[in-house]
């Protein structure tokens, strides 16, 4: 194993953790609703019946994606990280519903362009741990 193959396996195992970590927040209740209440209302449907159901699916979505970039088998760990990625962009109206109102939204209300920077490098980090 070189030195760039053992640098994956680090950055993998580090992004997983990350993930899994994250995924397994959506079910502790106070950040399940703080994450309901970042939905933005269409997507959120009629009285924001779907925001919790959406919040679940991200988690588990989370959590299975940690898990593929741990399997020995390249291309669940390639379709891991493209999975993702999409979800980075998926919950990204979430996260620019939280940065317009930072007053409601406390810490997790980081600033559009930041945050916007931030989850292309976590993407970018992503591909890099598999190709």
């Amino acid at each position: 194993m070189d030195a760039f193959a053992i640098a994956q396996l680090v950055l993998r195992i580090i992004l997983a953790a990350v993930f899994l970590g994250m995924g397994a927040a959506h079910f502790v209740p106070r950040v399940k609703r703080t994450m309901a209440a970042m939905v933005p209302a269409p997507l959120a449907g009629p009285e924001r019946r779907w925001a919790a159901t959406l919040v679940v699916i991200s988690g588990v979505a989370e959590i299975l994606g940690g898990l593929g970039l741990l399997t020995p088998w390249w291309p669940v760990r390639f379709a891991a990280a493209l999975g993702l990625i999409a979800l980075l962009i998926a919950v990204f109206p979430a996260n620019a519903q939280a940065a317009r109102q930072p007053e409601r939204f406390g810490a997790v209300a980081v600033p559009l362009v930041p945050r916007a920077i931030g989850q292309a490098v976590l993407g970018l980090l992503l591909l890099v741990s598999v190709i």
